[in-house]
């Protein structure tokens, strides 16, 4: 039953999609946040770092209308101001962005609040101070975050034992890499080129989506 508290479901985290435009091509966003949806994807986070508060607000209503089309949650990446005038559902920081308490201040109680972690005093803190899951990594070493320290599989599955919220891993996962990870009690892995690097968005989402159903058993 303590599911049913929770604002982010253990489930909702089991494929989490991070954007990344570097591999739009002739795509749209909306296009290839859609097809990863179809594909099996869970919960999206919205990663921009170029944009105007102008563009980002507008992208992120454009992606609110197919999120809330499939009923699948989405956040923006680390700003709190965009996440609230687009009307996401909540917003994720890391540790080097707001203090969470100062986030969930910010944001009130019913956005969703995620926050990335790298050690168990980190997720102990982040769940006291509101977040609704946390993101741990990088688990593997990832292209897409240079500067991203490694988190053994014995910290994972330490920070998944101490922490009553969701957990998701993040950081070089992708279908030869996700199986690593069993058995250390994460609910799910954030990916991102194993997703949005892919010809066939929507074929490549449904078999990772296997392989993380599998690898939560």
């Amino acid at each position: 039953m303590e599911e049913l508290k929770l604002k982010v479901s253990k489930a909702s985290m089991r494929l989490y999609a991070v954007t990344d435009r570097m591999w739009l091509g002739n795509n749209s966003l909306i296009d290839q946040v859609e097809a990863s949806i179809k594909g099996g994807v869970t919960f999206v986070q919205i990663r921009e770092k170029n944009l105007s508060f102008e563009e980002y607000v507008a992208l992120g209503k454009e992606i609110k209308e197919v999120t809330d089309k499939y009923h699948v949650p989405y956040v923006i990446n680390d700003d709190v101001e965009v996440a609230i005038a687009c009307g996401a559902d909540g917003v994720h920081v890391g540790q080097q962005d707001m203090e969470a308490s100062d986030v969930r201040e910010k944001i009130g109680a019913d956005m969703i609040l995620g926050v990335s972690v790298q050690t168990v005093e980190q997720a102990v803190l982040a769940e006291e101070k509101g977040a609704d899951y946390l993101g741990v990594g990088a688990v593997f070493s990832t292209s897409t975050k240079l500067d991203a320290d490694a988190v053994s599989f014995e910290t994972l599955k330490a920070i998944c034992s101490v922490v009553s919220i969701p957990v998701v891993a993040i950081g070089g996962i992708s279908k030869e890499t996700i199986m690593k990870l069993k058995g250390s009690g994460v609910d799910g892995v954030a990916v991102v080129s194993a997703i949005f690097a892919q010809d066939d968005i929507y074929a490549e989402t449904k078999e990772l989506r296997k392989l993380a159903d599998e690898m939560v058993r």
